[in-house]
């Protein structure tokens, strides 16, 4: 195989490996976003659970606290979609880092194939050289030689 023939399949790995980049910039992002609502929806459970001196009855405590449980119960889905943008994060920076390695031996072989392509080449000129000098010797004149 020559060097040429892998070009077209180093340019899919490095298109992976860019998209790969791209997906992983995405899911950052979204983990982002959930991380600023988990942190938005905290601050106001948190503001909202001190204690308050214009709650003056018993129905107004009451609602109050189911308010405050549905507050909690919202913070707790919140975390939940964090962690899950967190696993993504994971399972596409483990995607990057598989097209990255793929892209790099694909470069370390097309190196090689060059390498053993010049290598070659520089026997053949060697070669023909050789043969050249050897035929120029061989016409002339034996007694020229000395």
């Amino acid at each position: 195989m020559d060097s040429r023939r892998l070009r077209p399949i180093q340019q899919i790995a490095s298109d992976r490996e860019t998209e790969r980049a791209r997906a992983l910039a995405e899911r950052n992002r979204h983990l982002h976003t959930h991380q600023q609502r988990l942190d938005e929806l905290a601050r106001y459970a948190e503001e909202y659970a001190r204690p308050s001196s214009e709650v003056t009855s018993a129905a107004q405590l009451i609602n109050r606290r189911a308010f405050l449980d549905r507050l909690d119960d919202a913070v707790k889905q919140q975390q939940q979609a964090v962690r899950r943008a967190e696993e993504s994060c994971e399972v596409e920076r483990a995607r990057l880092l598989l097209a990255s390695r793929e892209k790099t031996v694909l470069e370390k072989l097309s190196a090689a194939y060059t390498a053993r392509e010049l290598h070659v080449d520089n026997q053949r000129a060697q070669r023909e050289m050789d043969d050249h000098a050897a035929r120029q010797h061989s016409r002339k004149d034996p007694g020229e030689s000395r």
